[in-house]
């Protein structure tokens, strides 16, 4: 005989592994995008920033800092990642596999797309400062 707040955890158990299970392909994605977003930056900045700012150099030193930078924000990105057993406890009131899915794809490549926001400001520096 069970009863309902054995059910309850679980419930909750299987939500949370369901998120743990899924926390590797985001953190690939993760890695991915920025190693991506790094390389864009550093061949857009070298065609369009470079030869109007003599101080644009990507050194090792650079890479080294910004990478560093970069882990720092994956960790964010994970605590951020941990909200999604919580909201999705808390607003999947059916345990709808669908808004699970979609809550984590929704977090997934919004995530993945941010750190091609800097490629993007490079290009808009750009066309602001020098065209």
């Amino acid at each position: 005989m069970t009863n309902s707040s054995d059910i309850t955890i679980n419930h909750l158990i299987s939500k949370r592994e369901w998120w743990t299970s899924r926390r590797l392909k985001y953190n690939r994605g993760l890695v991915i995008a920025g190693l991506l977003a790094f390389l864009l930056y550093a061949i857009l900045g070298s065609l369009l920033i470079a030869p109007h700012v003599e101080e644009f150099e990507i050194t090792l030193f650079t890479i080294l800092f910004q990478g560093i930078g970069y882990l720092f924000m994956i960790g964010v990105a994970n605590v951020f990642y941990g909200l999604g057993p919580f909201v999705d406890k808390l607003y999947n009131k059916k345990n709808d596999e669908e808004f699970r899915k979609r809550l984590f794809n929704w977090g997934y490549w919004f995530s993945f797309s941010l750190p091609f926001s800097v490629p993007i400001l490079v290009v808009v520096n750009y066309f602001i400062m020098y065209s």
